[in-house]
């Protein structure tokens, strides 16, 4: 069997280094958030971009809900799929 010790070592590392960046990101898009609200807006633009913040809404289902009230409903829209799933502990 291949020994796949520098490979998991390099993905780690690049696991580790996106965590960073994502902290990064959402910091940044904090600072603009937190400015939005100081100004009362939900939108800035500029010469070459145009941020908006909105509120917006979304309706889902209450599957748990569904399939406690209506178990043979839930039972007969639900949909079972198969997907491998690749994990490094």
């Amino acid at each position: 069997m291949k020994n796949y010790k520098n490979i998991v070592d390099q993905i780690r590392e690049l696991q580790r280094m996106k965590e960073e960046i994502e902290a990064e990101i959402t910091s940044l898009q904090d600072q603009i958030k937190a400015d939005m609200t100081a100004e009362n807006t939900d939108t800035f633009a500029g010469v070459d971009y145009k941020i908006t913040w909105k509120a917006a809404t979304r309706t889902t289902i209450d599957s748990k809900a569904l399939k406690q009230d209506l178990p043979e409903i839930a039972a007969q829209y639900s949909k079972t799929t198969e997907y491998r799933r690749f994990l490094i502990a």
